[in-house]
């Protein structure tokens, strides 16, 4: 006869533990506990990416190793060549005021020092015993019982070293080392990418120096062209020579004035074609006296640099053949300058050159063979794909160019 357990006092069965069942929910629990370090890998991933400062950065990372390794202490030790040591610039768990002064050594007998000289990662389970380092003093006041190492790579150079420290028993495991060295992974790419921006900007805000010193050396040199043709002008008694010298200045200061701007602005690619103008058209008054010529413009007009400078010249071409011509025998007169967008097409500008003289000779055309102004203006029209209209007023002429905003 064989025996029996004897019935519980309830009448139910006693079932025991089944040791298929502990190990197939520990299984479970790692399968979840491994997931949800992929999760924060993914989180990180994300953070990577962001824009943000790489205080900010280190710090979001030390939480969430911590978290994925569900210890209580993490830190980011940057490596100082010079010193030999490793700096703690993020942590958590840590002494607020330990981050960013507190140090450890770099050698080889140092857990985090042997990951960062090696690039091999480092696990101490049981620092009490540890035989291969010496526990760091910052642990051993902590209280930690096992630390995880991991190297921080940078281009050329590591960073430093990511590191996970718990106050628990337990042992950290290469499926750890797999995560942590992961999230080292991620936020040393985003370290660099932030190193080389760095460079990048710095570089960026070198060439605008440069750019605007260019820029500034050029309107000088052009400033002083536009002096030695006074001076000769002034000299001469030629008087065609004479005026020929004092067409040639007013050319010289209207692009000299488009350096003037470049070198006060960091966007070197456009100006304020109204602006532009209205400086070009101030220093023409001081040209072509007794004429007084007046701009006005209905707004901000941003172009192309190169493209502005030719319609300045075109304008101070015109605006000179005007005081030349309209007010004949040096007569007092006004010459109006107006700028605005096209009627109806915002794409096109309009720069209207008007005075109230004689008017034009009958038959009048722009013709290349008549004077150096008037050809440079045909040029300037056709390279710009402008177009050029002739109006007979009562008193005096106008000239209106249409310009393409953008070239054709």
């Amino acid at each position: 006869m064989s025996t029996s357990e004897p019935p519980s006092s309830s009448g139910a069965a006693i079932v025991e533990p089944s040791p298929e069942g502990d190990h197939v929910e520990l299984g479970r629990r790692a399968l979840m506990f491994r997931i949800r370090q992929q999760e924060i890998l993914a989180e990180l991933g994300v953070v990577a990416l962001q824009r943000i400062e790489l205080a900010e950065l280190l710090d979001r990372t030390v939480e969430l190793a911590a978290k994925g390794l569900e210890a209580d202490l993490a830190k980011i030790l940057q490596y100082l060549p010079q010193e030999n040591r490793l700096l703690l610039r993020a942590g958590v768990g840590w002494d607020p005021a330990l981050i960013g002064t507190a140090t450890v050594g770099a050698d080889l007998e140092s857990p985090s020092g042997f990951a960062v000289r090696t690039g091999q990662p480092v696990i101490s389970n049981h620092l009490e015993n540890e035989e291969r380092f010496r526990t760091p003093d910052l642990l051993k006041a902590y209280g930690v019982r096992r630390a995880i190492n991991v190297i921080l790579q940078g281009e050329g150079a590591p960073f430093g070293v990511l590191e996970v420290d718990s106050r628990s028993e337990g042992e950290f495991s290469k499926h750890d080392i797999a995560f942590l060295q992961g999230a080292a992974n991620i936020i040393g790419m985003a370290i660099e990418r932030q190193r080389y921006e760095r460079s990048l900007q710095n570089a960026l805000e070198h060439q605008k120096v440069l750019v605007g010193e260019i820029s500034h050396r050029v309107k000088n040199s052009l400033q002083l062209v536009a002096s030695m043709f006074s001076l000769q002008a002034a000299a001469t008694t030629d008087q065609a020579l004479a005026q020929g010298l004092r067409d040639a200045i007013s050319r010289v200061t209207a692009i000299a004035r488009i350096h003037e701007r470049l070198y006060r602005t960091s966007d070197i690619t456009t100006v304020d074609l109204a602006e532009y103008l209205s400086d070009v058209c101030a220093d023409l008054a001081s040209i072509v006296t007794p004429s007084v010529v007046h701009f006005v413009a209905d707004g901000p007009i941003s172009m192309a640099t190169d493209r502005a400078i030719r319609v300045a010249l075109v304008a101070t071409e015109l605006v000179t053949n005007a005081a030349r011509h309209a007010y004949v025998g040096g007569g007092d007169g006004e010459i109006r300058v107006r700028l605005n967008r096209g009627v109806g097409n915002s794409d096109i500008i309009s720069l209207s050159i008007r005075d109230e003289g004689f008017g034009l000779p009958p038959g009048f055309d722009i013709d290349p063979g008549d004077g150096l102004g008037m050809r440079l203006v045909a040029s300037l029209v056709e390279q710009m794909g402008a177009s050029l209209m002739i109006h007979r007023h009562d008193p005096g002429s106008e000239f209106v160019v249409e310009v393409p905003l953008h070239p054709v």
